[in-house]
């Protein structure tokens, strides 16, 4: 793996996304692409958030795909498939999303797609991702847990886990965009960690094609939080989002470590998990709430934080998560102890 080739390419999808912002901006703001913010949140964001415009996700997007598809097809070229599969699959999922904010904003539809418009197709999309790993033979039926060096053999049953598992966290990520460059910030220490995975795990040249991925994400985000920071200027919408939440399982699942998602994506874990014990909580207990409001990045909104305490604490707390993940995958896998 050169090095000097992962900078190259994390510099030009930065440098692409900037250049593409000042042209998708007032493009969005002609279209009038700009989300009505509902009232599930602080009553404060509607009074400075209306009117941002969304499908900002673009602007990282365009760049990481176009980045990906020459990466793509030169693994192709030699008989490797994993980069092509993950970028379909994320081009797939922000499809959906992009139906979704068009839906909201062409539409007038505040809520986007129903539940079962948008679960449906995304839950095929993610069957559809992880049989043309399966049949390419990037994963197993079995899941790996680094801290123990333990290998669990699930069968057939590593599907029925694995299917509501990556719906769970694609959503996770969709669900933690709801500050100014929360998603961004807490993404790219995730990002960054497989590019450092490209260089040391085994399978040298073979890995070429998803670090490349990985670089290419991490500079297009990089430059997107340029605009996303807190006031935002533009939303990356679900376009982004499920893009992006696509990515971060596809990221794992190319190397078949899907616990790299659960621990190193541990800030999307908190705030998917915020959201299911609210619900059940509230409907066993017939009103009753465990946090103040949820995902839980509103708990502390309401707590009195302010957007950007929020967003170093959180991207922190991501860093951890995904230094543990990498520690458990060096310590126990590739110095085989």
């Amino acid at each position: 793996m050169n090095e000097w080739l992962i900078i190259v390419v994390t510099a030009v999808s930065f440098l692409l996304a900037l250049i593409l912002a000042p042209w998708i901006l007032p493009l969005l703001r002609r279209l009038k692409c700009a989300g009505n913010i509902l009232e599930i949140g602080p009553v404060w964001h509607k009074a400075t958030k209306q009117g941002t415009p969304i499908m900002g996700g673009l602007i990282f997007i365009i760049p990481v795909t176009l980045i990906g598809l020459i990466a793509a097809i030169a693994d192709a070229v030699r008989g490797e498939w994993r980069l092509l599969i993950c970028l379909l699959f994320a081009l797939g999922c922000a499809a959906v999303g992009f139906t979704d904010d068009y839906v909201k904003v062409v539409k007038k539809r505040n809520k986007g797609l129903s539940v079962v418009q948008k679960t449906l197709p995304l839950l095929l999309l993610i069957a559809l991702f992880l049989g043309a790993l399966y049949t390419t033979n990037t994963i197993t039926n079995t899941i790996f847990i680094p801290y123990l060096n333990l290998r669990v053999h699930l069968y057939y049953f590593y599907f029925l886990l694995m299917i509501p598992l990556l719906f769970f966290f694609v959503n996770s990520v969709n669900l933690t965009d709801g500050l100014d460059g929360l998603a961004t910030s807490v993404s790219l220490p995730y990002t960054i960690s497989f590019i450092i995975m490209g260089f040391f795990l085994p399978g040298g040249g073979s890995n070429a094609g998803i670090t490349i991925f990985a670089a290419a994400l991490t500079g297009g985000l990089a430059a997107f939080l340029i605009y996303n920071f807190h006031p935002a200027k533009v939303f990356m919408g679900d376009t982004g989002s499920l893009f992006l939440g696509a990515s971060v399982v596809a990221l794992a699942m190319a190397y078949d470590l899907p616990y790299f998602f659960v621990i190193g994506g541990i800030l999307y874990l908190l705030e998917g998990l915020s959201v299911v014990l609210q619900v059940g909580f509230y409907k066993l207990t017939h009103g009753k709430r465990i946090f103040k409001m949820t995902p839980i990045h509103h708990h502390f909104e309401m707590c009195g934080w302010s957007e950007n305490k929020i967003v170093a604490v959180f991207t922190a707390i991501s860093a951890i998560g995904c230094l543990l993940a990498l520690w458990g995958m060096f310590y126990y896998r590739y110095f085989n102890v």
